[in-house]
Formats: C-alpha cells, structure tokens, sequence
C-alpha cells in the first residue's frame, strides 16, 4: 500500500490559499425545500471555512441529500440561496470550483477506469495534455494505475468507489461533496479511502462529508453538522458538541438479566434508554451508580456488565435527535 508521503506527491494539486478578500468556500442562507407536502429542508443556513472537513450527520429522510444536492445545483430551491466560492450554485463557475462524490456510483460499467475519467474530464471541459496529466494524477491518487484498462464492471466495490471519487475530482475543484463515499465497502478498501481523503486534507481541500458511520465523522471531520426534520439542530466541533450537550456528565452502561418487557420498563421509569440491549444512563456523579443499581435490584434484574464513559459523539446524536445514525 502507498505511504501517505507517497499518496500526497500523487495528489492532484491543491490551490494555492485565498485572499482575505475572498469569499468563502460556501455559503448556504436559510435554504428551504418542499417536496409536495414534505419539507425537506427548513431554513438550513451554514458557512464553511477553507480548508476544513465539515460533517453532515442525519438520519434517514433528515434532509442531508437534499441539501447536497442543492449545493450541486442539482435542486432548485424554494427560497433561500447557496453559493460556492461567490458564485450560485448551479453556475458554470460554481461547477468549476465544485467536485461531488454521489452515494450512488455514477459510473460507466462498460468503460475502462481510463475512459470513465477521461469522460469526466470531457464533461468538464479536459483537452488534450490536460486531460492525459488529469487522468494519470486521478489514477495515481486512486491506487487504480494498475487497473487503468480494466473493464469497471470488472473491479471490486471497493476499487469501484475510489474510481467514483477520482471521477469526482479530475477537474481539480476547490469544494468537494462526498455523500457517504465508503458505503458498502470493505474495512481495507474504508482505510484506503481514509488515506486518501487525508491526502485531500493534507493538501488544503475543503470538504462536505456525510456518512453513516460515527467514527468517521469523528476521525475525518473538524466540525460536524447534526441535521434532523430539515433542519440543522447543532454545528460545532466533537468535543463542543460533547460538552454542550453533557457538560461534565458522564454516562453508565448496563446489562440486566430479565424479561425484555421489564427490563425496558425500569429503564424507562429511571431515566435511562435502551440501545442495543444495553441500557443507558447519564449520571452527574459516579457516586449515582450504587442508587442505581439498587432500583433496578428491587425491581428483580440481576445486573450483567456495568461500565463507566464519558459521552462520545454517538451520545450526542442520540440526546439531539433521539435516533440511531442509520434510523
């Protein structure tokens, strides 16, 4: 595998920073959108900062592609306005200046890796040298030199999706949307996806990143955007987000022997929430813990594994929206 030294000499070269002057990377200003009686996003307004990995965490039917979308020009809203680096969205400059990473792979299945990027590259206006030295970075970024005259439809799910996201990038843009690019893949195809979004990192790229995966968010993004019913209900790093929602609490987990039914009830009845058959309490103090396990001893649980954490970002999404990440 390519050392990430290797993987950033690779990259497609970033831009060279802006000017104070300049506008930021995006700018989205109350945005709504209605589809018949749905409201898919309500009054979402955010700004992102050059050079930062912004998160988009949500349930399903939140609103999260929605809003990608509409950054991609792709839906037209019903009020409000998005603009990438000054420019609205949907115009030709705002598509120059803009690389999207769809969930769904759009790619040609009877094309080799080559021709799918040398297509792209077409779409976005690519020429002659320029678009032979765009295909051969893309490739090279990918870790795809070797499968450049493969048929895609041949090549893993994995392979598959670093050649979307190389597709995604062979304009060199500025401002690139990754919707849930490690989707099912495997967790050796995941790290190398890792790698080389921290090569795009590395090198100055802005990002949108949405994903189903906690961990993700936590170790790719800077800050990280919890969008439920259209709406954005926190924007901030993972350790404000912790400490806003949790303050200095902590929280027990807890598995009890028992009938499900009851098991749920006491919970219920104490405060707590059950997740995965493990219940879930947020305590002020340790000292709470020998109170609680004497209820739900009265109440006839016998208690099976206790644990003690402080709230991770899971804990938050859960507290905010009270859902699962894949609800």
């Amino acid at each position: 595998m390519a050392s990430h030294a290797q993987y950033r000499r690779l990259l497609i070269a970033a831009p060279a920073a802006p000017a104070a002057s300049s506008p930021p990377p995006l700018v989205v200003e109350a945005l709504v959108k209605h589809f018949g009686q749905v409201t898919a996003v309500d009054g979402i307004s955010l700004q992102l900062r050059s050079g930062e990995c912004l998160g988009l965490l949500g349930p399903n039917g939140a609103g999260k592609s929605t809003l990608i979308r509409a950054i991609a020009g792709r839906v037209i809203p019903d009020s409000g306005r998005v603009s990438v680096f000054g420019a609205a969205a949907g115009s030709a400059a705002a598509r120059e200046a803009l690389g999207w990473v769809p969930q769904e792979l759009a790619l040609y299945p009877r094309l080799s890796s080559r021709e799918n990027l040398r297509s792209f590259g077409r779409y976005y206006g690519l020429r002659g040298k320029k678009l032979d030295e765009a295909v051969t970075r893309c490739l090279d970024w990918a870790a795809l030199q070797d499968r450049a005259g493969e048929l895609t439809r041949n090549l893993s799910g994995g392979m598959k999706r670093r050649l979307n996201m190389a597709a995604g990038l062979i304009h060199q843009p500025r401002l690139m949307l990754m919707d849930e690019p490690t989707v099912g893949v495997d967790p050796q195809s995941r790290n190398r996806i890792f790698e080389m979004i921290a090569a795009l990192r590395a090198e100055g790229m802005t990002i949108i990143y949405t994903t189903h995966y906690m961990e993700e968010a936590e170790r790719l993004c800077d800050r990280i955007a919890i969008v439920d019913h259209g709406r954005i209900v926190a924007l901030d790093t993972k350790e404000a987000l912790v400490r806003d929602s949790f303050g200095e609490r902590s929280q027990v987990l807890a598995r009890f022997e028992g009938p499900v039914e009851q098991v749920g009830t006491w919970i219920a009845q104490s405060g707590g929430r059950l997740t995965d058959s493990t219940a879930e309490f947020t305590i002020d103090s340790p000292a709470e813990i020998p109170a609680l396990l004497d209820s739900a001893s009265s109440a006839g649980l016998a208690l099976v594994d206790l644990s003690l954490r402080r709230p991770n970002l899971e804990s938050v999404f859960l507290h905010l929206t009270g859902r699962e990440l894949r609800d």
